[in-house]
């Protein structure tokens, strides 16, 4: 199947999903994951609609964001590990960081937006499976108390809401009680009222389970190989 049939395809399994969950399709934004990807299928992404696109690698992004900058309404997230070392890049080639996992981070990209004159989106990358091989905070760690707390000064960012990958499972209701965790994860936070902290946004579900990360309340889906097919290894 093409890049236009494997779109729609994927954007009706949400609108099923957002039916079955009693949601409006229309509050879930459909992120394609285009790391690595090369620019041209990109293009046929954006041919066809699609605007909003997730890449994992500040270097791999600045190696073809020059044959893409005529793509002008193209929202680029950064949704992979970021080292603070590239903080500064990222800021300048980003709109949003969806995978915020530490006070230290932030404060670079603080800085780093700050000095360009630009706001910065962000979210909170949670570790919800607790797997030592993954990046994100503890739901219980104080680490996270302690971003959420130092929000107000970190004027260059918009903390907008969580994001996470939870453990792999074949079956896609085994992700189901990760999605519940950061959802109610989200509602707690939600309800301190904290200052300079949004939690209206919830990045939770791919290729294989973002229908029930829709129906536990995702509002945006990380979609990569149902959309461009098997990814080659970089």
């Amino acid at each position: 199947m093409s890049i236009s049939e494997n779109l729609a395809a994927v954007r009706e399994r949400i609108n099923g999903a957002a039916r079955r969950a009693g949601r409006s399709s229309d509050k879930i934004a459909l992120m394609a994951v285009s790391k690595t990807q090369p620019a041209e299928r990109i293009r046929e992404a954006y041919a066809v609609g699609q605007r909003l696109f997730g890449e994992n690698r500040v270097q791999e992004f600045a190696g073809k964001i020059t044959a893409l900058l005529d793509l002008r309404d193209a929202e680029w997230h950064l949704i992979g590990h970021l080292q603070t070392n590239k903080a500064a890049r990222t800021a300048e080639l980003f709109r949003a960081v969806d995978s915020v996992d530490s006070q230290k981070l932030a404060e670079k990209l603080d800085a780093a937006a700050g000095g360009l004159g630009k706001k910065l989106n962000v979210l909170i990358e949670i570790n919800v499976g607790g797997e030592a091989a993954k990046s994100g905070i503890a739901p219980d760690s104080p680490a996270l108390d302690e971003l959420l707390l130092a929000a107000p000064r970190l004027e260059a960012l918009v903390f907008r809401g969580l994001m996470t990958v939870p453990p792999f499972t074949d079956d896609p209701e085994g992700a189901r009680p990760y999605f519940r965790k950061l959802r109610e994860l989200r509602d707690a936070i939600a309800s301190r009222k904290l200052s300079a902290v949004a939690m209206d946004h919830l990045s939770m579900g791919m290729s294989h389970d973002f229908e029930v990360a829709i129906e536990e309340g995702s509002t945006c889906v990380r979609v990569g190989t149902a959309i461009f097919g098997a990814r080659t290894k970089a």
